[in-house]
């Protein structure tokens, strides 16, 4: 399998290639040259297998020649061996049509888990014959963070910055990355957004002299000096790992013989273009609902052809105050004929307007397979209270937003609709307690993250802080 960029001008890479570079070269997201297809048949064959065994058959076609079938076998079972919950992404029924499909049984108790545990053995693996450590760099606005570190932390040849936005996550999320104490960990707390972090970040893959305006004396780049991987989701493999648990849920629901949505929680794209990639693969998916809340841009996209960015909202589902989502990129590329000129012209001009105006040809291409929702703060609360007292389950306030959109665009009654359940309540406190009035328990398995020392430095939101801390910082 070859992967190429939405803009066109990177070089065509193999698996290994874009797994270790993550950010195209151009500031463009990388995909595969073509989709793999499934049959009927070879869907219907699926069913039945362990989670880390659809796995292997699920993603064997992207990984093409970079892992043999046994390596990435072997791979799959130790990612997905750590796993409290047997069936790794259980399903649970809420009532006649709908269900959670609950991706929260990782170490760091967030569906990010899923991706990041394998995204670190590729890491592993694919390091073992380089001479210099990759050099991790990633924003969160929550989840992303921990689950990364907790994929990286002590693993030879490989050194992480993680760049949070302070005071806008929550403690229990915090506390998952800044007690890590390992020495390759290193955490950085800015004083902006999740978007100013994730600026940085995409910045950093393709600063160079003449990018900062050949500027005399201007610090290097980190190109320049590092080498440098991703771990948010413009990381084509863990993006790639995601649609797994699409598959697995809509083989426990009767497929290839019967449709079924998915309502996705959606900050940054990554999660429900996965889904995108599962229906084009074959999985027959009748709808993707993309659920956002207060920062709402990707409403606006999907339902007006408004993409424009606006101020980032501090709300109670934090991993989602995203106004950039970086992966939509991907879908305005499929949703163009993969014209990449004309993509990196509209991406441009996004650069520099912060307002994207889609086609109407992008427009009518993701509106037959994505619909989007809005959920207020009141009806987040009201989605984990009907989860509760008519259902008996505790859910947390990204996956409230996602069963809100749910229960406001089912119609088909014989179509299930599956809400990502995202992360653990027990990492919203807060929210759970001010929507049914009662505490969520962390689970044992996570210790207790209130006895441990944290650990991170306090900077300013500013491109050359950042990069120069970094830099004095990383091993080379």
């Amino acid at each position: 399998m070859r992967y190429v960029s939405t803009r066109g001008q990177a070089p065509v890479l193999d698996f290994e290639g874009v797994t270790l570079t993550g950010l195209a070269s151009d500031g463009g997201l990388y995909l595969p040259q073509e989709w793999p297809q499934f049959s009927r048949d070879e869907i219907a064959a699926l069913r039945g297998f362990p989670y880390s065994e659809l796995a292997v058959r699920i993603m064997g076609p992207f990984v093409g020649d970079s892992l043999t079938e046994a390596e990435l076998r072997d791979l799959c079972q130790r990612a997905y061996g750590n796993f409290s919950h047997a069936a790794t992404t259980p399903l649970v029924q809420l009532d006649e049509q709908h269900w959670l499909l609950e991706l929260f049984h990782g170490p760091t108790l967030a569906f990010k888990d899923v991706a990041l545990q394998l995204l670190g053995l590729f890491f592993e693996t694919f390091l073992e014959k380089r001479e210099r450590p990759l050099t991790i760099i990633g924003a969160t606005s929550g989840d992303t963070g921990s689950a990364a570190i907790h994929a990286v932390a002590g693993r030879d040849n490989a050194q992480i910055f993680m760049l949070h936005p302070e005071g806008r996550v929550s403690e229990i999320q915090r506390r998952q990355m800044t007690t890590v104490s390992a020495p390759n960990v290193h955490n950085i707390a800015i004083a902006g957004s999740f978007d100013d972090a994730q600026a940085m970040v995409k910045r950093m893959f393709s600063d160079d002299a003449q990018a900062m305006g050949k500027r005399m004396f201007a610090a290097p780049a980190l190109t320049a000096t590092l080498d440098i991987g991703a771990v948010n989701s413009i990381n084509w493999a863990r993006l790639m790992a995601q649609v797994v648990y699409y598959f697995y849920a809509g083989l426990q629901l009767g497929a290839p013989d019967r449709k079924m949505s998915f309502s996705v929680p959606t900050g940054n794209f990554g999660d429900v273009f996965a889904g995108y990639v599962a229906a084009q693969m074959g999985l027959p998916v009748e709808r993707l609902i993309v659920a956002t809340n207060r920062n709402d841009i990707l409403a606006r996209a999907i339902r007006d052809g408004d993409y424009s960015g606006g101020e980032s909202h501090a709300t109670l589902p934090p991993s989602m105050d995203i106004q950039v989502s970086s992966n939509f990129e991907r879908l305005l590329f499929e949703a163009n004929g993969r014209d990449a000129a004309a993509l990196a012209a509209q991406m441009d001009g996004f650069a520099s307007s912060k307002t994207l105006p889609l086609e109407s040809a992008q427009r009518e291409a993701i509106a037959a397979m994505f619909s989007a929702e809005r959920a207020t703060p009141a009806e987040t609360l009201a989605a984990m209270r009907w989860a509760h007292e008519s259902c008996g389950e505790v859910i947390d306030p990204h996956t409230a937003v996602g069963l809100h959109a749910a229960r406001a665009q089912a119609t088909d009654s014989a179509v299930p609709v599956v809400t990502l359940a995202t992360a653990h309540p027990a990492k919203f406190p807060d929210a759970v307690k001010q929507a049914i009035g009662i505490e969520a328990a962390l689970p044992a398995r996570v210790g207790d993250l209130f006895a441990l020392e944290e650990r991170f430095e306090a900077l300013p939101a500013e491109y050359d802080a950042v990069r120069d801390y970094i830099s004095a910082k990383a091993t080379r």
